[in-house]
C-alpha cells in the first residue's frame, strides 16, 4: 500500500543542527503566521521551544524578550 504524504502535516523533532521526522508529512506550521512551511523550505525554528517559523524575521519576533 503507497501512503502519500502530501496535504499532511509532518511532526518534527527539532535539533540545533537540523530536524528529525516523528510522523511523516510535507509541511509544518509557522508558530508566528501559521502560514504552512513545506519541509524542504524549513529553515527557521527553536530547539528550546520545539517551534518552526517562516522567515527570520518571524523567528526574531518569536523569540524577542516581552
Amino acid at each position: 500500500m503507497l501512503v502519500s504524504n502530501s496535504d499532511r502535516p509532518a511532526r518534527l523533532h527539532y535539533m540545533a543542527n537540523g530536524f528529525r521526522v516523528l510522523s511523516p508529512g510535507d509541511h509544518v506550521t509557522c508558530a508566528v503566521t501559521g502560514a504552512r512551511i513545506p519541509l524542504d523550505m524549513l529553515r527557521y525554528w527553536s530547539v528550546s521551544r520545539q517551534e518552526a517559523y517562516a522567515n527570520a524575521d518571524q523567528a526574531a519576533e518569536a523569540l524577542r524578550p516581552q
